[in-house]
């Protein structure tokens, strides 16, 4: 019994070994664990702009700001990691598939994003403390520790999006895995990468909420912000991601994650600690329905595919245009029932979200001020003017960075 039981012990040891090797499907596990950082960063993000609008100021270690750094600190470490492994240990093969730094060092490229996105988060998690001791309670996401936080989580979500090109780009072909396998190996990168985008998104559009929030949406400026951001992001996304609906996926991710975030926050109990309450509340107040990105992404993917070939400042055009109009169309509308209809004051539309140090009897809560509303036929044309030049702009430094993104290979 002895002699079966030493003897069966490193058979069962390999065979737990191919078979999570097999669950990997030759992807390195740091992929997916910086991929996971890059969700675990936003998180972080949307869960301390809620414990700021609920309960007020928190400390250097809250909750929240825990969750950010443990995300950075990962993302930056396995990094590191990645890079001491491959330098000093790694062979030919591997280093050749790296960039070089310094003579000394190899790491892939979204592996330096990763570290450097690691150090500006933590970086600024002693300033935005120090700031927040000498200056009080900031409300704007824009004030300087906040900016730096900004770059460096949104290095660390775009380090990840590169990781997965610069794998997926290779085509590699696995030999310990059968040609199934290394299908379902380039599916599952596509959706890593869709995934990663789709958080990029979330970031982009957290840090940008304080001019696309809800009573913005009938205003040029809103239009003019969303035409110069998002198709900067979107575009790209559709070229890289080797799907047909890439940047619809991503946009559609980016929707859920958002309402599935903003949902089970409402669901916990919270309650002021800082004066003066304005509002009293007894749960977690939260940011605001995503803006439905998914119908300009549609678009975008359409247009993509249909006319890719093209010149890229003819698809520029296009594509400004494209999403500008659709935008402009689904999200107009969408304004007048998140800010004024009583059917959007609920857990999933989340319009009734409050900050506790805001009156409850604003006048402006439910319906739109003056001041963010533009009106006449002129005004329009000039602010939509603005808006498709940004976005027509937006998009072609878009196509040229998709193209970048579909060489990358390192």
């Amino acid at each position: 019994m002895e002699s079966t039981s030493t003897l069966s012990h490193p058979l069962h040891t390999h065979q737990s070994k191919t078979s999570f090797a097999s669950l990997l499907l030759g992807i390195p596990m740091y992929v997916y664990v910086v991929a996971i950082c890059s969700c675990l960063v936003i998180s972080g993000i949307l869960w301390d702009i809620a414990w700021h609008m609920t309960i007020g100021r928190d400390g250097l270690f809250s909750a929240p700001h825990n969750l950010i750094y443990i995300g950075a600190a990962f993302a930056g470490i396995i990094s590191g990691f990645q890079v001491l492994k491959t330098s000093f240990w790694g062979n030919a093969t591997e280093k050749g598939k790296m960039v070089n730094f310094w003579g000394i060092f190899y790491s892939s490229l979204g592996g330096m994003f990763c570290i450097w996105g690691g150090f500006a988060a933590g970086t600024s998690a002693p300033f935005d403390d120090w700031w927040h001791n000498t200056y009080g309670l900031d409300v704007q996401i824009f004030s300087p520790p906040h900016t730096v936080l900004l770059l460096g989580l949104i290095s660390i979500q775009i380090g990840a999006m590169i990781m997965v090109l610069a794998i997926l780009n290779r085509k590699e072909k696995i030999a310990s895995l059968t040609k199934e396998q290394n299908e379902a190996r380039n599916i599952r990168l596509r959706w890593i990468f869709i995934f990663t985008a789709g958080m990029v998104l979330a970031t982009a559009y957290t840090f940008m909420f304080e001019f696309l929030g809800r009573w913005n949406m009938h205003g040029a400026l809103f239009y003019q912000i969303g035409s110069a951001l998002f198709p900067l992001l979107i575009i790209p996304f559709s070229r890289a991601s080797g799907s047909k609906w890439g940047a619809t996926y991503s946009a559609l991710i980016y929707m859920i994650y958002y309402i599935a975030i903003n949902a089970t926050l409402r669901m916990f109990p919270a309650e002021p600690l800082l004066g003066p309450i304005a509002n009293p509340v007894t749960f977690y107040q939260t940011t605001a329905f995503p803006l439905l990105l998914v119908f300009p992404a549609m678009v975008i993917d359409i247009l993509t595919t249909k006319f890719g070939a093209k010149n890229d400042w003819f698809l520029a055009i296009l594509m400004g245009f494209g999403f500008l109009a659709t935008f402009l169309i689904i999200q107009y509308p969408a304004g007048n029932f998140l800010l004024e209809s009583p059917y959007a004051r609920n857990w999933f539309f989340q319009s009734d979200a409050w900050s506790y140090s805001s009156s409850a009897d604003w006048e402006y809560r439910y319906k739109f001020a003056p001041w963010d509303v533009t009106e006449g036929i002129e005004a329009w044309a000039k602010g939509g003017g603005i808006a498709l030049l940004l976005g027509i702009l937006s998009a072609r430094v878009g196509l040229l960075w998709g193209k970048w993104m579909q060489k990358v290979q390192r």
